[in-house]
């Protein structure tokens, strides 16, 4: 496979976008990266921390900072935090960088994903499939915007979604 920019996952939180990310990265013989642990080694803080001292507005600024960091690196995978292709300003820069993968689930699938994590400062207090559904229905339309490529991942191992990816992009060169 040619690879000649960056190889975006989006998704709502629980997705697999990481697990997915590993095994992409491993197939393509490329650097892995991700966004929210880029910014928790950079803040010295965990994102549930960023949240509570700074506000989700600086965590969301530090994320598009994030992204001009990534446009001078070379070719990579990067997992992305779920909300950073909310702001246009992000999908702008990552468009102009790479390609831009949107990876699904049903609502119950990211349950059974994120029901024991504590570390998802939007489910805090909220870790119930209506919940999830409609915060996954409100950015649906932005996450398909931004998305060259969408990929459901619903029964699908993280190896299984890596090759779909991998086959996606082929048959769009």
């Amino acid at each position: 496979m040619k690879f000649d920019g960056h190889i975006y996952l989006i998704g709502f939180m629980g997705v697999g976008k990481t697990s997915t990310s590993h095994r992409l990265s491993n197939k393509l013989g490329v650097e892995e990266l991700d966004t929210d642990a880029m910014i928790v080694e950079q803040e010295g803080k965990n994102i549930p921390e960023i949240f509570a001292d700074s506000g989700e507005e600086y965590f969301r600024q530090v994320e598009t900072g994030i992204l001009d960091k990534l446009s001078g690196m070379a070719p990579c995978v990067i997992s992305c935090g779920g909300g950073l292709a909310m702001r246009e300003i992000n999908v702008k820069k990552m468009k102009e960088s790479g390609i831009v993968v949107y990876l699904t689930a049903e609502p119950e699938t990211i349950y059974e994903h994120v029901k024991d994590s504590t570390n998802r400062p939007l489910l805090n207090g909220n870790m119930n499939i209506p919940y999830i559904r409609g915060l996954m229905e409100e950015r649906a339309p932005r996450y398909g915007a931004a998305a060259d490529l969408i990929v459901k991942t619903d029964g699908l191992l993280p190896a299984e979604v890596a090759e779909k990816i991998i086959t996606e992009i082929e048959n769009q060169a």
